[in-house]
């Protein structure tokens, strides 16, 4: 390399190289102090796509995490709406077991029904006035008087359906008419009731078989949902989250080499007035 004064190639390499250290650097420093490998898409382009993506999906698992859980505090609430209807009936089929035996009067079948009508009338209470979230669950125009979609995972067709609505409808008239109009002022009146309380059990029991089957489900779908929230999650972090001890490394070799560049730089500017030397 030719000594000259116009042109400085010691200064004009050791700046290039110190401008180089200089955003190593300062690309070290952003990254320990976000925590992120990737701070804008110039850092990667492709990973944060990805990363945005996966992030996309963890997010909508998370709500969906939620929106099982809602799901299944609705369920539970039904079921156990009807776990005390389970109860009433079993009561009023006693009822209706015992004014079947010919050893009761008049007054004595007189007093079962009205135990019994009294029971009836807190079947329809349940059936008009279980609610969730304010909304009846029931009643007719009730949530079950419809397919109800419940929202499990991240995409658009990540759904549970569950449809009782025919069910529900035969039972809510089953309980609120037939299981009402039961009499028992004779043995064969009560016999006729008892026939109709045991299959209005069966249906009862149907129903929350049904309710149960769901929430068991639901409860596989929350668990395979947190698993791959986790396993996304980790995926993410891998991609955009810096290593702090290789960015720590590369931070210290930076500066170091920042110093050497402005100690060589700072030589290199010496350079023209040691060529003026020649002229001594």
């Amino acid at each position: 390399m030719a000594l000259s004064i116009h042109t400085n190639y010691s200064a004009l390499t050791t700046n290039t190289a110190l401008n180089k250290s200089n955003s190593s650097l300062a690309t070290n420093q952003q990254r320990l102090g976000t925590g992120l490998r990737i701070n804008s898409a110039a850092d990667d382009a492709a990973g944060l796509q990805i990363a945005t993506r996966l992030n996309a999906q963890s997010r909508g698992m998370s709500v969906a995490m939620r929106n099982v859980g809602d799901a299944t505090s609705m369920l539970q609430t039904a079921e156990g709406a009807f776990s005390e209807v389970t109860d009433i009936l079993q009561r009023m089929k006693d009822l209706s077991t015992q004014a079947a035996n010919d050893t009761n009067g008049v007054s004595d079948r007189t007093s079962l029904k009205s135990e019994y009508d009294e029971l009836g009338k807190e079947l329809v209470n349940i059936v008009n006035n279980t609610k969730y979230a304010g909304e009846a669950l029931f009643a007719a125009g009730g949530k079950f008087s419809a397919a109800v979609n419940f929202q499990i995972g991240a995409s658009a067709a990540e759904k549970l359906t569950m449809d009782v609505t025919a069910d529900m409808t035969a039972l809510r008239t089953e309980l609120t008419t037939t299981v009402q109009a039961g009499t028992m002022d004779t043995a064969a009146n009560a016999g006729t009731t008892i026939t109709a309380l045991e299959t209005a059990l069966n249906n009862v029991g149907s129903m929350r078989a049904k309710f149960g089957a769901n929430i068991n489900r639901l409860n596989h779908t929350s668990n395979n949902l947190a698993n791959m929230k986790d396993n996304t999650d980790m995926a993410k972090g891998r991609i955009m989250d810096a290593d702090f001890a290789i960015e720590s490394a590369n931070m210290s070799k930076n500066s170091m080499l920042m110093q050497s560049g402005i100690s060589m730089l700072k030589q290199a500017g010496q350079m023209p007035g040691m060529v003026m030397g020649l002229l001594g």
